[in-house]
């Protein structure tokens, strides 16, 4: 069986990367001081919650929101791995920090409640899905999600939504019932910017793999990802030629592991991805990564 030789790491795309987290952190801060927060509309997620509170208590929102995500960064580190709650804090101390910086910067819109909504969601989704996209997440309610989507017959975008309705329903404590229903409208249009910019906000994704290292690649997804595959015997239409492909469904806070992995074992491997919007049964489970 094959080794993998040790490589050094590609400094330059690893600090862009962080350079990329950073900077969705405050785009997303930058939506929410600028556009939302001030017209009383709110974000979902622990975002959400973390403003609800903070307009209760006059707590730095930047506080509440580094706070209120660590029990989710530590999930993250259990179920996803290392590299994924690491760009995780930094993208979560990101829109902290950027919360603060921005607390008292001009509003950009005042009063127009759709272009309030439309704005402040494609912003904040802009920022969130350049986070995901570099292998980082600015909330921990889609890790939530991931790990309950193990545990009860429900997709991670069902509970996603499931959870947020909760979160705006405390919303509206705060912002009032119009408040909440225009933040639901805005976190819906943020979860359709990120869709476009990280490429599948919902769902699970299945890779199709052709390569000329197969079991080495089913024994690193193994170990990086603590997920299982399967093989299929597959034949080229001009070559005759026989190989194993490799299937392997992951969720979408894995994608960006997974295309690592691929690359630093074969760079020639033939790769399909599709989208999927639900997965059951099966052994749909992995191990926790350390």
């Amino acid at each position: 069986m094959s080794v993998i030789t040790k490589k050094k790491p590609n400094n330059v795309k690893f600090l862009s990367r962080i350079l990329l987290v950073i900077i969705g952190g405050f785009i997303t801060a930058y939506g929410l001081e600028a556009v939302l927060i001030p017209n009383n509309v709110s974000d979902g997620g622990v975002t959400g919650i973390s403003i609800v509170i903070s307009e209760l208590t006059n707590l730095p929102l930047g506080i509440l929101i580094a706070i209120l995500n660590l029990p989710f960064v530590f999930l993250g580190y259990k179920q996803i791995g290392k590299s994924f709650a690491i760009f995780s804090v930094i993208g979560i101390a990101s829109l902290a920090a950027g919360t603060v910086l921005m607390h008292h910067i001009n509003t950009i819109i005042h009063g127009d409640t759709l272009l309030i909504t439309v704005v402040g969601g494609i912003i904040i989704g802009f920022g969130m899905g350049l986070a995901l996209r570099n292998g980082g997440a600015l909330d921990g309610i889609d890790m939530l999600a991931v790990l309950l989507s193990r545990k009860l017959p429900f997709g991670t975008s069902d509970l996603i939504l499931f959870l947020n309705v909760f979160v705006f329903a405390i919303v509206s404590i705060v912002f009032g019932l119009q408040g909440a229903i225009l933040s639901g409208i805005a976190y819906f249009i943020a979860s359709k910017v990120i869709h476009i910019v990280e490429e599948g906000l919902s769902g699970s994704k299945t890779f199709k793999i052709i390569t000329s290292e197969p079991e080495l690649m089913v024994e690193t997804i193994r170990d990086r990802l603590g997920r299982s595959a399967t093989y299929s015997l597959v034949q080229g239409a001009y070559s005759s030629e026989q190989f194993k492909e490799i299937t392997c469904v992951i969720n979408r806070l894995e994608e960006s592991k997974m295309k690592e992995i691929i690359y630093e074992i074969d760079k020639g491997a033939f790769v399909t991805v599709y989208d999927v919007a639900e997965v059951k049964g099966g052994n749909f489970k992995k191990k926790d990564i350390h």
